[in-house]
């Protein structure tokens, strides 16, 4: 007879393992550990091809995987070439404007829990909105189709929250909100406002509370990380050394609000990748949050095939699958995170020469992938 504590014991270990299993499912554990690797044909395939990449310059990471299956995570060239610390998958880089999807995916949760819609309009959240903008909607802040100017400065400069609002609330519109589709970073930092106002969070502590550390990311963010400097990526121009992004003038909590919001977050590719199996599950972002993120929304110019949504691009590939992808740079860093749901394989890429800044090196990534 099996004593009554031992007993108890053992109807709870189910219990137990049950729970324990769905928390490393929520962050993340279900991926390898953060180091390069790269398995089976397609992997040395793709490592083949990177390799020669890097002998003519690139500098970089690359991860994809298939069905759920990791089939390379690794860096090429240098991260540091001071220090000669090579860009490995654990390199913390500048993921640019993939920051995007994350704004959209906090209005989603927001909005999914009851506390914003996306049919609220400007003069919720903002004082004295004139009468020409009278009519923008968190909606078209997240499709690109308010009207706004794209930027009121740049990624460095000083500029408060109060400040972006003011810039944008005075600025002539491109055209009548809702009837036209023009990108804008100045956007989606209202969006970020917004958060803020709506949380009484910052807009990087919300998203590390309630998307990336529950997602498993914990080397995502503005500042919070706290990383070690010799972790992060040096962005060259050529031979000159730009620095990492935590190099240039910040607030105490992040980049000033030219950028906050729109893009300059730093993540790894395997933090990235994260998120991506956290879209496919539903315990940090509802069902109904992930159908408003990628539904196709707005096309983004007459007769596209491509739809701008809640910080992500909806479009087909030429196999006729679904694409959700979205990328992001600044001149000197670049970044690509590209979903083909419909075939199960996500490609996350990232390099830190400006040479590469318009991510020329993805198309050879997709040709070895689907060739």
């Amino acid at each position: 007879m099996i004593p009554s504590e031992k007993l108890g014991c053992r109807l709870l270990l189910p219990v137990f393992v049950a729970v324990l299993l769905g928390l490393c499912r929520i962050a993340g554990a279900t991926a390898p550990a953060d180091v390069d690797k790269v398995e089976g044909p397609l992997g040395r395939k793709l490592d083949e091809h990177m390799k020669m990449r890097a002998e003519t310059g690139f500098s970089g990471v690359l991860l994809v995987a298939k069905d759920g299956n990791i089939v390379i995570a690794k860096g090429y060239g240098l991260a540091n070439r001071e220090k000669q610390i090579p860009f490995t998958s654990r390199t913390v880089f500048d993921i640019g404007s993939v920051t995007k999807q994350f704004t959209g995916a906090a209005i989603a949760k927001l909005e999914s829990q009851g506390k914003l819609s996306a049919d609220d309009k400007l003069g919720k959240y903002f004082e004295n909105v004139p009468d020409d903008k009278q009519q923008i909607t968190l909606f078209h802040l997240l499709t690109h189709s308010a009207g706004l100017k794209g930027d009121f400065g740049g990624d460095y400069e000083s500029a408060t929250r109060e400040w972006i609002v003011e810039q944008a609330l005075r600025s002539k519109l491109l055209f009548s909100p809702g009837q036209g589709q023009r990108y804008a970073n100045s956007g989606f930092s209202l969006l970020a406002a917004a958060i803020e106002q709506v949380t009484g969070q910052t807009y990087e502590a919300y998203l590390r509370e309630q998307l990336w550390l529950p997602a498993g990311m914990k080397n995502t963010g503005y500042v919070l990380p706290k990383w070690d400097p010799d972790a992060v990526a040096h962005g060259y121009k050529g031979k000159t050394d730009w620095g990492t992004p935590l190099d240039k003038k910040w607030a105490d909590d992040g980049p000033y609000w030219n950028l906050r919001g729109n893009g300059g977050v730093l993540s790894t590719v395997w933090d990235l990748y994260r998120w991506d199996q956290a879209l496919l599950g539903d315990e940090v972002l509802s069902k109904e949050a992930k159908a408003k993120m990628f539904s196709r929304k707005v096309m983004e110019s007459p007769n596209s095939n491509s739809w701008y949504s809640y910080g992500w691009v909806l479009t087909d590939s030429p196999r006729a699958t679904k694409v959700i992808e979205h990328n992001g740079g600044n001149g000197v860093f670049y970044a690509d995170f590209i979903r083909y749901i419909d075939e199960g394989i996500v490609i996350i890429s990232a390099s830190n020469r400006s040479e590469d800044a318009f991510g020329g090196y993805v198309r050879g990534i997709k040709d070895a992938v689907f060739q």
